[in-house]
């Protein structure tokens, strides 16, 4: 049976930048800061990571930078998805070159491929490294979801180990674990969701909050690995307002306003994405003061 890549909380980490590149230092910081409190794994240049707006240059140097600095101390997952299943494949050829231990690849935006288009997308990706990978399926960003049955056919390819769920479909999260068996592994997309989906089986969750909370997602996801799902409803629930205030607007502007505003980084995303609203950014304030992070 195939082994999940990780169990517990994946850290989905920001890509701090400059106004002309990435910030390597305030990178650095943020992976230590991870690696201090108990991150389960490092997954880079993902949707949180503004992968859509780096150039290939910088999504590799972003890669082989976070390798070097985690230094095999949790999993790195890249996230090496594109709309191009050519693209695709050599972002996962080059990342598998530069030491990460799996890929994350989300489905073909704007095509909207056909079930069979999915299949073959992930199983030429599959067909061209040697690493495990992790579908992602998040149909709110894409307009396209991976079904149950399509799961089940990507499940037997030795490479493709399970998937991300952001669908927010409960329903097709049952129907996929029914129809994938125990080696087919599933992480949740959505921090709210988290507990929900480990009680049904799932490894863990591929976290925004983690960014801000490494220790208590990790915690979190530790008790649902020990069936204790009572602590884990409760410690759910202790993180609900953070974790809503974190998408009060797109991932992901609230959570690099958050590390700036805790010291992290500068605030600068890259257009299409922009600061914050001054309501939504007082709101965010006020929150991260309540669960004591300022």
């Amino acid at each position: 049976m195939k082994e999940p890549i990780f169990t517990g909380s994946g850290t989905a980490i920001i890509t701090p930048f400059t106004t002309d590149t990435i910030d390597y230092p305030a990178l650095g910081r943020l992976l230590n800061f991870q690696l201090e409190n108990g991150t389960d794994a490092i997954i880079v240049c993902g949707t949180t990571g503004e992968a859509a707006t780096m150039s290939y240059v910088e999504r590799m140097r972003a890669i082989e930078y976070t390798v070097r600095n985690v230094d095999g101390k949790v999993p790195v997952i890249a996230g090496t998805g594109s709309n191009n299943t050519e693209n695709a494949i050599t972002l996962s050829k080059d990342a598998a070159l530069a030491g990460v231990d799996g890929l994350l690849v989300v489905t073909p935006f704007y095509n909207k491929a056909t079930q069979t288009g999915l299949v073959r997308h992930f199983e030429a990706i599959a067909n061209a490294v040697n690493l495990p990978v992790i579908t992602y399926d998040v149909p709110s960003r894409t307009g396209v979801t991976i079904a149950p049955e399509t799961y089940a056919q990507l499940s037997v390819h030795p490479n493709i180990i399970g998937t991300k769920e952001a669908s927010g479909s409960f329903a097709q999260i049952q129907k996929t674990r029914e129809l994938c068996g125990e080696g087919f592994y599933i992480w949740s997309g959505n921090d709210e969701d988290t507990a929900a989906i480990c009680m049904l089986g799932g490894s863990g969750v591929i976290s925004v909050a983690a960014n801000l909370i490494p220790k208590e997602m990790h915690e979190l996801t530790a008790a649902c690995r020990r069936n204790d799902f009572a602590a884990a409803g409760r410690m759910q629930l202790r993180i609900r307002k953070l974790c809503e205030v974190l998408f009060c607007e797109v991932n992901p502007i609230p959570v690099k306003t958050a590390l700036y505003l805790m010291g992290y980084c500068e605030n600068i995303l890259r257009l299409p994405l922009c600061e914050m609203s001054a309501p939504n950014r007082l709101r965010l304030q006020e929150t991260l003061k309540e669960y004591g992070l300022l």
